[in-house]
């Protein structure tokens, strides 16, 4: 069935299910007519052998017989009925029998007990039913008790309930084919807006990522799939620009020190040259291909944190520990432009050992790099409910309102002018935020006033032992890698 289509799958359930629930109602129904007839041929018969009974009461049994012998025949009322008249353990007196019955052998009702429909017996005669009883009358003649054996071949409510049967067959077909016609008319017609739906999704690509569809007329049961289906599109054409910009940014950036490598290569080729050109030449490439390799190495860690099932190895990590390694790190960059390096906070956070040095060296590498030469870069922690946030802070000049909610995009920079081809290339803040978000923490930035901070919140986790009781965070801290 699942290569059937929907409309013709809802045809075949709904003609199933009328199917069902008519062949259910029809059987009811025959065997109610069937119980019904039972119950009136049986109420018949036992009627005939009262009105017999009545009249041997008040006849001479021999004269009657002798004088009107059809009598007991017309009685019967059809060519199927059986009728015999007998004193007991004698030779019939009568015996009315067109159908060549077989004679039942069956105990009678006694002459002075009640005649009921619990006295008629059933029984099959080939295919057809057979019902029969016996009773006793009295009578004018020694020895005054007469048999009277009775019954009746059902030919008749045999054909009546065949052909009840055939016809609640024919409209039970009949209606369940009518039902799968009207069903995937319906169904067809009930799925036009799938179909136009399906028709507007066709004609997104990655050309036309800007048209959403409009669920204005949509049915209230695909509204929501509409709405679900737009924000992914919202998403997708956010990613295929953020892609594309990326692209491109990565074009230029790597384009610069492979155009550096290849015109210092091409000049030192163009003629021979001294030993300690060529020396100064392979210096100087060694570094182009260093930071080419930073810029791919970066791709490649924000192309791990990205996905969505990339694990890390967070623990609980002494945070007096942490910015201990950070200013023997920092220190001497910090002193080279005259800045000194404030820490406060203490405590424990709940992080990846060297994804949190990365992070916290990459914001610390970017606040040394723009602060106001003689001032001081700040390293605070505050702990809050559910979560410990880390702050860097520097003096310098204003970010404007406008960049700071894209700081952390790949290659986006607030002030190109600022960036030379030898500078970071641009991933330091993007890294800052995939890792940000493999930790399910939250990061911001601010800037008014000439101070501008950047802030990352790791949420709090359960406090894990090892075997020998100590909690987990206890290993060596991992080297800061330069960012």
């Amino acid at each position: 069935m699942s290569r059937f289509s929907l409309t013709a799958r809802l045809s075949i359930i709904l003609a199933v299910l009328t199917l069902t629930v008519m062949t259910a109602v029809g059987f009811i129904m025959y065997r109610t007519l069937e119980r019904q007839l039972m119950v009136r041929d049986d109420g018949a018969l036992v009627t005939r052998v009262e009105q017999i009974r009545a009249l041997l009461h008040d006849e001479d049994v021999l004269d009657l017989i002798h004088n009107k012998p059809q009598l007991f025949a017309n009685m019967l009322g059809n060519t199927e009925s059986l009728l015999v008249l007998r004193f007991p353990g004698r030779t019939p007196l009568i015996e009315v029998n067109p159908g060549n019955s077989p004679v039942p052998d069956i105990a009678a009702v006694p002459a002075d007990g009640k005649l009921s429909l619990a006295a008629v017996h059933h029984r099959l005669q080939g295919d057809i039913p057979f019902i029969y009883t016996a009773a006793q009358a009295r009578t004018t003649r020694p020895p005054y008790r007469l048999e009277i054996i009775t019954g009746r071949l059902m030919m008749e409510r045999t054909r009546m309930l065949a052909s009840y049967r055939n016809q609640i067959f024919a409209v039970v077909a009949g209606a369940s084919l009518l039902t799968m016609l009207l069903a995937g008319l319906v169904a067809r017609r009930g799925l036009l807006p799938l179909h136009r739906l399906a028709a507007q999704t066709g004609r997104i690509g990655s050309k036309n990522l800007s048209i959403r569809i409009d669920s204005e007329d949509a049915p209230r049961e695909l509204k929501a799939l509409i709405d679900a289906f737009n924000l992914m599109l919202d998403r997708l054409e956010l990613s295929f620009t953020q892609l594309s910009q990326v692209s491109a940014d990565m074009a230029h950036d790597l384009r610069t020190p492979i155009a550096t490598l290849m015109g210092q290569t091409e000049v030192a080729l163009s003629r021979p040259r001294p030993a300690e050109h060529y020396a100064r030449l392979l210096g100087s490439n060694f570094e182009e291909l260093g930071r080419l390799s930073k810029m791919i190495e970066n791709m490649l860690f924000l192309a791990r944190a990205e996905q969505a099932g990339h694990a890390i190895g967070r623990v609980w990590l002494d945070i007096g520990d942490e910015f201990a390694t950070l200013n023997d790190y920092f220190e001497g960059p910090a002193q080279e432009r005259d800045l000194r390096l404030a820490f406060s906070g203490a405590g424990r956070i709940y992080a990846d050992p060297q994804l949190l040095r990365r992070a916290l060296a990459n914001l610390l590498a970017n606040a040394i790099q723009y602060a106001d030469a003689g001032s001081t870069v700040t390293i605070s922690a505050e702990h809050q409910a559910g979560h410990t946030t880390l702050s860097v802070s520097n003096l310098g000049a204003d970010i404007g309102e406008e960049h700071l909610a894209r700081l952390f995009e790949r290659f986006y920079r607030a002030d190109a002018s600022r960036t030379t081809a030898n500078q970071a290339s641009g991933l330091g803040l993007a890294i800052v935020r995939g890792i940000m978000t493999l930790h399910q923490g939250g990061w911001r930035a601010t800037s008014a006033a000439g101070q501008t901070c950047f802030q990352l919140t790791f949420p709090h986790g359960e406090r894990r032992h090892d075997d020998d009781g100590r909690e987990n965070g206890a290993e060596a801290p991992a080297p800061i890698e330069r960012p």
